[in-house]
């Protein structure tokens, strides 16, 4: 007789791993159900990459070919050079379109340089670009827009009157400078560093007087290097120099020490080289008059050209116009003097740009000021002194909290300061490191080879000024230190009547 098979007793289970650390407090993780995961999959539901396979959804039947790569944020410029530039703070003037990011475009040199995370160490700015191409459209723009922001506008010398539209609309008649004018500007005026001189102590007239003998030498020593000889530019060695500033110094008061100075002017500097006193002859240590002439002649030669040249009458007066610096906008006019010659308006230039200088140096903190030179090479081609005298007014954007903009038509505009290998071409190259932001307007590939060699630029770079920003106005490259930026200018219709430049075209059409 057969058992009856026994049915194996199911084995009681026992507490799981999850069970046992509850009993004693431990909670872990709880796997979602299927029901869970299920719902959370159609909310992440997986897209092909040919897309999803109904009528109307954009299926593809093959696949793109899509490479990958995987590089350092150091190696990605070398694909994507305009690429990676960081983005600029939005503070300043609202110039455009930064076209790589498709974003606003800000200009704020001041504050480019107060930003440690900008590579820019002073405000200074040098436009370049071919005629037509947006240049002053693009400067008129800055300045309108800084206003805003508190900065004044000082065009120091406007040799085609284009800022005399920008000066009406602020509701200032602008200056014009030319024969038969009556106004007239004295290059050797003491400005507001004359304030207050009698209560001075004797250091501290002393450090006033090495400011303004310093500016007027500075000054001088660019007028005589203007003149030529033949071919040669005239020379202004140590000796002129301290002959020059002894005689300053006499026909002032400054050598008697009197309390009150007089201001003096360049026919009177000439003249007294002409006719020395004993006391100017015996403080430039010289045996005698007849010494003194002779030596002089080349020095005092110069300075009767200036005096009854063809500039005569213009800066070789007091000055005759009382100029409100608290207007938003000041302009000096030159067009008035194209006739005489581009070496006449750079002497003109020479002399506004010291006279602005002088009237900067009490310049109250917070008082900023964008500077305009236009058509800065006719000044630099004067020769090295001249330039001396440019590149002393960049370096000083800092301590005054000015911004120099200063417009030329393509960078070897600054190589004709001189020739190949003289100290005026070493020195106007030396400029272009005294401007950390420049824009470059469209040019021809001509210039290619400039953009590279004294700019410093890439292929790309290159190619992106003389290709796309020739293409239309107010497309610019801007260099920010080393970074790089495609900006498409922007302007209001006001802006847009403000800053038309060819009027002269459009009346005769």
């Amino acid at each position: 007789m057969s058992r009856p098979a026994r049915t194996p007793r199911r084995k009681e289970a026992g507490r799981t791993v999850s069970r046992l650390l509850a009993d004693f407090g431990h909670d872990l993780p709880s796997v979602p159900t299927v029901q869970e995961a299920t719902q959370e999959a159609r909310l992440f539901r997986h897209a092909s990459r040919r897309g999803p396979r109904r009528p109307g959804s954009g299926w593809a039947p093959a696949a793109a070919p899509v490479c990958s790569w995987r590089m350092t944020s150091d190696q990605a410029p070398v694909l994507w050079p305009f690429i990676s530039t960081p983005g600029l703070p939005p503070t300043g003037a609202q110039m455009g379109i930064d076209m790589l990011s498709g974003g606003a475009f800000y200009a704020d040199p001041n504050g480019w340089v107060l930003d440690d995370d900008v590579p820019v160490t002073n405000p200074n700015i040098f436009s370049f670009g071919k005629p037509g191409r947006g240049k002053s459209a693009t400067t008129k723009a800055f300045c309108l827009r800084m206003t805003d922001f508190g900065y004044r506008i000082l065009v120091l010398g406007d040799p085609k009157d284009e800022y005399e539209g920008l000066c009406r609309f602020f509701g200032v008649e602008p200056f014009a400078i030319g024969h038969g004018l009556p106004t007239r500007i004295n290059p050797l005026a003491f400005g507001p560093l004359l304030q207050g001189w009698e209560q001075l102590d004797a250091a501290q007239a002393q450090g006033r007087a090495a400011v303004v003998f310093g500016r007027w030498l500075t000054l001088v020593r660019g007028l005589v290097g203007s003149q030529r000889i033949g071919e040669q530019r005239v020379p202004f060695g140590p000796t002129d120099e301290v002959v020059v500033k002894a005689a300053l110094q006499t026909l002032t008061g400054h050598t008697h020490g009197q309390s009150h100075l007089t201001e003096t002017t360049i026919p009177q500097l000439w003249h007294l080289l002409d006719n020395p006193t004993g006391d100017l002859i015996e403080a430039c240590r010289y045996a005698d008059e007849r010494h003194f002439l002779d030596d002089t002649r080349l020095l005092r030669d110069a300075l009767g050209q200036l005096v009854g040249g063809a500039l005569a009458g213009l800066f070789d007066d007091h000055t005759t116009i009382d100029v409100d610096w608290s207007a938003p906008i000041q302009s000096l006019s030159l067009s008035r003097l194209e006739p005489l010659g581009d070496e006449a308006i750079g002497i003109a230039l020479t002399c506004l740009n010291s006279w602005g200088r002088g009237m900067r140096e009490m310049a109250a903190p917070g008082d900023l000021r964008v500077v305009v030179r236009d058509e800065s090479w006719k000044q630099l081609r004067l020769g090295p002194e001249a330039v001396k005298s440019f590149d002393a007014d960049l370096r000083l954007s800092r301590r005054d909290g000015d911004v120099q903009f200063a417009i030329a038509h393509k960078p070897s505009d600054l190589l004709s300061a001189g020739d190949t290998g003289s100290q005026a071409v070493a020195i106007a190259k030396d400029l272009l490191h005294l401007a950390d932001v420049k824009i470059l307007h469209g040019q021809d590939l001509g210039v290619a080879r400039e953009l590279e060699n004294m700019l410093g630029l890439g292929p790309m770079a290159r190619d992106l000024v003389t290709g796309w920003a020739m293409q239309g106005k107010g497309r610019a490259l801007w260099c920010v230190g080393e970074q790089h930026y495609k900006v498409q200018t922007v302007l209001h219709p006001v802006e847009r009547e403000l800053t038309f430049t060819n009027q002269a075209i459009a009346g005769a059409a």
